[in-house]
């Protein structure tokens, strides 16, 4: 029962009282380890390193990496460019390439807040100055950067692949479809507001633009077909197309672009290692929560529960949907995943939930989190980057919220979205 209590009161006073997250979770433990358990604190060490050392991990800092090439390197400036070229001419055709542009991007990077960074350094001048506000300008970016952790190659997929012990290339496949689904209807409500605002039209698209943008991007269009290609392909796993993205990624920003010294590579990089630090330290420390969590048995009482509540597969979800929203809204991803998959994924199994479906419905409760209020990451992330109080976010993204919440009930209750493709591949 102490341990039970532990596992619950410790990581919340560190978090009220403003702890990082690593610390919580590396401090939660070692008080557990200490006050419930006879074995030595050295196991600590021991389980950290283990938990660093999964090969599908590896992918993390490459695609950090990758992404923050592209972000600097010219590649994301020419992918906005075509996708404005083809949407041109129709009410909200700005907005809409803010969407697309995020899932390319997304697609390429598999980071939310490196999406945000992105994509909005580019197109938040344009909306603002082009009759969408700036709160709905700010609030468009932010919510549309968290398609990032839905669609691949999704680093919060990586995390919850090696946690929950599933293949991580049809994980990558099911997150597809769930991903275009919620970037089609923000798409819709954005040209319904686009409407109702009378935003003006942009220039109408024409061949001869979509041309030459067409020639310009079309190294940067390559990344994505070495990505998917290579993965889909059977040429190489994921990982391995982590490590290739950034080469190709590199050499066009910095050989054909030309718009990286290797003075701004070196600069790119300490960055990427900077953040790549901060995930993986949270990683180490989650690794001997979670495991201590599952060698207590509290996963198998959690199930129990459940069942004996016999509340049925619908019931359950929601009740799960909501657990991950909260804490969604207060964790990032790689905390969250790692601290509540070994809890959720036996009570998805005992409901006779797909993994992988479930995978993604877990991917897309921390998309939701992401822009949530109060603490959703994109939404600091944005204030910093673009000036605008929080509160202004704060209003502003509660459209893309509550549209992101009908998606995810149509995802989770239509395994088919997330399945097609996959069974489709087998």
């Amino acid at each position: 029962m102490l341990q039970q209590v532990l596992f619950v009161v410790v990581p919340v006073v560190l978090l009220l009282l403003g702890f990082p997250i690593f610390l919580i979770l590396l401090t939660s433990a070692l008080v557990i380890l200490l006050a419930t358990t006879s074995m030595p604190p050295s196991v600590v060490q021991t389980v950290m390193f283990g938990s660093l050392g999964s090969f599908p991990l590896v992918a993390i800092p490459f695609f950090i990496l990758a992404g923050e090439i592209m972000g600097q390197g010219g590649i994301a400036k020419r992918i906005v460019a075509w996708v404005l070229s083809i949407v041109g001419g129709v009410r909200g055709s700005l907005a809409l390439a803010t969407i697309a542009s995020s899932e390319l991007f997304g697609a390429m990077s598999g980071s939310a807040v490196g999406c945000v960074a992105a994509v909005g350094r580019l197109l938040f001048p344009a909306l603002r100055d082009n009759g969408y506000g700036d709160r709905f300008a700010v609030s468009l970016i932010t919510s549309s950067g968290a398609i990032a952790i839905i669609i691949p190659p999704s680093i919060a997929m990586i995390i919850y692949a090696v946690t929950a012990q599933q293949s991580l290339t049809i994980l990558f496949t099911a997150g597809v479809i769930p991903a275009i689904l919620i970037g089609l209807m923000e798409a819709a409500y954005v040209l319904v507001y686009a409407r109702i605002k009378i935003v003006p039209i942009t220039a109408k698209a024409r061949w001869r633009n979509i041309a030459a943008s067409t020639k310009d991007a079309v190294w940067a269009l390559g990344t994505i077909a070495v990505i998917f290609g290579g993965i889909y392909g059977g040429i190489f796993t994921p990982t391995e197309a982590a490590g290739i993205a950034v080469v190709y990624s590199a050499f066009i920003a910095k050989f054909v672009y030309r718009e990286v010294t290797w003075a701004d590579l070196g600069r790119i990089v300490m960055g990427a290692a900077s953040l790549t630090t901060q995930i993986l330290l949270i990683v180490a420390a989650a690794g001997v929560y979670s495991w201590l969590l599952t060698t207590s048995g509290i996963p198998q009482h959690v199930v129990d529960f459940i069942r004996a509540l016999d509340a049925g597969p619908v019931a359950t979800l929601l009740l799960m949907n909501i657990i991950l929203l909260f804490i969604g809204s207060f964790l990032e991803p790689p905390a969250a995943i790692l601290i509540l998959a070994p809890l959720c994924v036996p009570v998805a199994e005992a409901m006779h939930v797909s993994p992988i479906h479930f995978g993604v419905i877990f991917c897309v409760n921390l998309s939701i989190g992401m822009f949530m209020p109060p603490f959703g990451l994109n939404i600091f992330a944005a204030h910093l980057l673009f000036k605008r109080p929080i509160t202004e976010i704060y209003r502003g993204v509660i459209p893309f919220v509550l549209i992101s919440l009908v998606g995810l009930m149509i995802i989770t209750y239509v395994p088919i979205i997330s399945m097609a493709l996959p069974n489709l591949l087998k």
